[in-house]
């Protein structure tokens, strides 16, 4: 799993550009998501997906540990849906995997 350093190193080396001026730009990148979800806004990253607030309703739920009933109560969760593109990339990079598979 990539990580945040990993993230800068790879964004730097593409984009030609300094590891500290990558790492302005995912913290800039990360405050915009960050800032468009506080505000209820859906926000859309052409290429790669959406960010969007729902809200989970209240529910009953049960403690594992003594099946005691309990109210879980409402929250707001962000979630990712991912675009065409990546969908598309990802199915075509699937289909080659299973492709090697069958040798």
């Amino acid at each position: 799993m990539a990580g945040k350093a990993d993230v800068i190193d790879a964004m730097a080396e593409q984009a030609g550009i300094t590891k500290k001026e990558a790492a302005a730009a995912f913290d800039a990148f990360v405050r915009y998501v960050s800032n468009m979800c506080q505000s209820g806004d859906r926000c859309t990253i052409p290429g790669l997906g959406s960010f969007q607030v729902t809200e989970r309703a209240a529910r009953e739920g049960r403690n594992p540990r003594t099946k005691e009933k309990i109210t879980i109560p409402a929250s707001k969760n962000v979630r990712f849906k991912a675009g065409k593109d990546l969908r598309d990339l990802l199915s075509v990079a699937a289909g080659k995997k299973a492709a090697r598979g069958k040798k």
